[in-house]
């Protein structure tokens, strides 16, 4: 099998002006795609706004030989994330991928948590992703092709102290991946989650030495993957970091069946919680419906 690459397929990725994004822009453009940088340049609490972030990543593609172009766009706003996807479309004519990649943090334990430090994440992480993506499926689905990437984390599927507002943003974007997948199946968009683990802004403060383990490189290759034409995955979720690349899942395993016509009690309930909690032989429901 010959080199990957991307060759006259368009690139918007979302908080590409540092960290996970950069890595991703500077893969794909050295393999040829045309990028839109995107990047509000803020604080890591999503506080204020420089050019400068997206900039040099685009100078660097273009240092390198690459094609690119900065968006400077909240994706927190329906408006923004139109814009960003204009941006591709008046300076590419389409979009065929989207890595939805931007991201804030802030971190408080669940008595301690604003509403408004919720609300931000929740209108960054999950709406973002939302208002970037739906103009960009409109294109994709009209082409029949496209690549859809969401960055979810472990925080929000396993849980993290202080980050309610994270995890839940990061787990409503596996719901919303899901939905992507199955509503682009039949005209040819994949889409897919990435749990990363990685040394970026958002990180470098509590991973202290370990940071060096887990550079942004590492994830690049499985991000890349799930965006070429060769990916025919669809409706997974990838956990990837220092070098380590899986699969993790959502399954339903048998359980335990009342017996027909029967009502169970509470205390049926608590006798067959066994059953009912064992995971053998698990099943992977492809939508709702089959679980």
């Amino acid at each position: 099998m010959g080199d990957i690459r991307y060759d006259d397929r368009v690139a918007v990725i979302t908080g590409a002006g540092g960290g996970l994004g950069r890595s991703y822009a500077l893969y794909l453009a050295a393999r040829g795609a045309k990028i839109v940088v995107n990047d509000l340049g803020g604080s890591t609490d999503g506080q204020g706004n420089d050019s400068r972030a997206a900039d040099a990543v685009v100078a660097q593609i273009r240092d390198l030989g690459g094609v690119a172009v900065a968006n400077y766009d909240s994706v927190a706003t329906a408006q923004g994330g139109e814009r960003i996807i204009q941006t591709a479309i008046d300076t590419f004519g389409t979009v065929d991928i989207v890595i939805n990649n931007a991201g804030i943090l802030r971190d408080a334990s669940l008595v301690k948590m604003s509403a408004e430090s919720f609300d931000a994440l929740i209108d960054v992480h999950l709406k973002g992703a939302f208002y970037v993506t739906q103009p960009a499926f409109r294109v994709m689905k009209e082409k029949g092709y496209g690549r859809v990437v969401y960055t979810a984390s472990g925080a929000g599927l396993f849980g993290n102290f202080g980050q309610a507002n994270y995890a839940a943003a990061k787990m409503g974007l596996v719901g919303l991946s899901s939905v992507t997948a199955i509503e682009g199946a039949k005209y040819n968009i994949k889409s897919n989650v990435i749990t990363p683990i990685a040394r970026t802004r958002l990180t470098e403060g509590v991973m202290g030495a370990t940071g060096e383990m887990f550079a942004p490189e590492y994830i690049a290759p499985m991000v890349a993957y799930l965006v070429s034409e060769s990916c025919e995955y669809t409706h997974e979720i990838f956990n990837v970091g220092a070098g380590r690349y899986s699969r993790i899942f959502v399954a339903s395993a048998p359980g335990w069946n009342a017996p027909a016509g029967a009502t169970p009690s509470v205390e049926d309930i608590r006798d067959q919680l066994s059953i009912i909690t064992s995971t053998a032989s698990y099943k992977i429901p492809a939508n709702a419906v089959d679980a």
